[in-house]
């Protein structure tokens, strides 16, 4: 319903802000990570934003990027794993660095987030890793230049994370073949990759 709301942050509140659009103050959940990383009282803000409704409730929820709220709608998919969870993870942890995480199997890294135990962590990395059974990677892709190794192991699972995010093997495969260089970590790769997806 709300892609976007362009205005002025006129209060802060520890789980919420309020942004002012016209003369309209829209009251924007968002976890204290995501919170930090709007402007600052009085300032202009542009926030992606999610309507969450279910029987008793409807919630503005709010994202500095469109990045953070894909991996919100992503996590929204995971059983257990509502609204208020999904923005605290959002909000300490980076796409690429969530699906870093997801891909290889860090609990530590999903735990230091409040409201994911252990449990949860498993659970978290168990369906998102399903999404990947029963697709065949992609040995090499092609280009213009000729092939790239995509079947090593960082840029296949650099492809494997993108795939837990949410995107095909074909883009994902595109996407990791066209900012591939040498020296980049995987986490960098992955957080390349999913600049080019939302070009």
């Amino acid at each position: 319903m709300y892609a976007y709301i362009r205005g002025t942050i006129v209060s802060r509140q520890t789980d919420s802000l309020v942004v002012d659009n016209q003369g309209i103050g829209y009251r924007i959940q968002a976890s204290t990570g995501l919170l930090q990383r709007f402007p600052a009282k009085g300032e202009t803000a542009l926030i992606h934003t999610y309507l969450y409704t279910r029987e008793d409730i409807m919630a503005l929820y709010g994202f500095p990027t469109v990045e953070d709220l894909n991996l919100f709608e992503m996590l929204l998919t995971v059983s257990g794993v509502g609204p208020k969870v999904a923005s605290a993870i959002v909000g300490e942890l980076s796409p690429s660095q969530f699906a870093l995480a997801v891909i290889t199997g860090d609990i530590k890294a999903l735990t230091q987030v409040r409201g994911i135990g252990r449990k949860g962590a498993e659970r978290l990395i168990l369906e998102l890793k399903d999404k990947l059974k029963g697709v065949e990677m992609p040995a090499a892709a092609t280009t213009s230049g000729g092939a790239l190794p995509i079947g090593s192991t960082v840029q296949s699972e650099a492809i494997s994370a993108l795939m837990v995010l949410g995107y095909s093997g074909p883009e994902a495969v595109r996407a990791v073949t066209a900012v591939q260089g040498e020296g980049l970590s995987l986490e960098d790769l992955i957080r390349l990759a999913l600049r080019q997806l939302l070009r």
